[in-house]
C-alpha cells in the first residue's frame, strides 16, 4: 500500500459511527478522533512523509511529465521559434550578401573610374607634350625665319653702305684730283710764269698719285 493512501475508516450504523462524528485534526494532522475516544492513525506515516520531487516512487511520473513538457517545448521551438529565427538569419544573410555584392560592384566601378582617369591623364600629358614640342618647333622656325630676314636686311644695308662709301670715296678722290690739278696749274704758272693746260696738270697729278687701288 502507498504511503499517500489515507486510512480506511468504516462508518455506518453497523459500525456505530456516523460521518458527522469524525473529527479531522487538519491536513497535516496525524490521527482521526472517534467520538468514543478511539484514535485512528492514517496510513501515510504522518511526520515521516517525503517531499514529492525527492520521492523515488514519483520519478516515473516526473520523467513522464518532463518528457511531455520537453516534447511540447521542442515542438514549440521547432515550429514557432526556429522558423522565425531562421527567417531572421536568412534575411540577414541575404542582406549581408546583397551588401557584399553592392560593395564589390562599387569597388569594380571605382577601379574602372580610376583606370579611366589614369588613361585620360596619360593621354592629356601626351597631348600636352606633343603641343609643347610642336610649339617649340614653331618658335624655332619663327626665330630662324626672323634671324634670316634680319641677316638679309643687315647684309643689304651693309652692301648699300659699302656702295655709298665707295661712291663718296670716288667722288672725294675726283675732287682731290681736280683740286690738285688746279693747284698744280697755279703753282707752275707762279713759279715759272708758264701757263699749262688742264690736261697736262691732270696727267701730272695722276703720275704723282700713282695707280689707284
Amino acid at each position: 500500500m502507498s504511503k499517500f493512501e489515507l486510512a480506511e475508516v468504516k462508518v455506518g450504523p453497523e459500525a456505530g459511527v456516523n460521518a458527522g462524528d469524525l473529527v479531522d485534526t487538519g491536513t497535516t494532522g496525524t490521527h482521526i478522533t472517534h467520538p468514543d475516544g478511539a484514535v485512528v492513525e492514517p496510513l501515510h506515516g504522518g511526520g515521516d512523509s517525503v517531499f514529492p520531487p525527492f520521492d523515488f516512487d514519483a520519478f516515473p511520473s516526473h520523467l513522464f511529465w518532463l518528457a511531455i513538457s520537453f516534447g511540447i517545448l521542442y515542438f514549440f521551438v521547432n515550429r514557432v521559434i526556429m522558423p522565425k529565427v531562421g527567417g531572421i538569419l536568412e534575411d540577414r544573410r541575404d542582406r549581408i550578401a546583397s551588401d557584399l555584392g553592392e560593395a564589390s560592384r562599387l569597388s569594380r566601378e571605382t577601379d574602372e573610374v580610376i583606370a579611366a582617369y589614369e588613361r585620360e591623364l596619360t593621354e592629356a600629358r601626351q597631348r600636352a607634350y606633343a603641343i609643347a614640342h610642336e610649339r617649340r618647333e614653331e618658335i624655332k622656325a619663327e626665330q630662324a625665319r626672323q634671324q634670316a630676314e634680319t641677316e638679309e636686311a643687315l647684309n643689304k644695308r651693309i652692301a648699300e653702305a659699302e656702295a655709298e662709301i665707295a661712291a663718296r670715296r670716288d667722288a672725294a678722290l675726283a675732287e682731290v684730283s681736280t683740286i690738285a690739278s688746279d693747284a698744280a696749274q697755279a703753282i707752275v704758272q707762279k713759279l715759272s710764269g708758264v701757263s699749262i693746260s688742264g690736261d697736262d696738270a691732270n696727267k701730272a697729278v695722276a703720275q704723282a698719285e700713282g695707280p689707284r687701288a
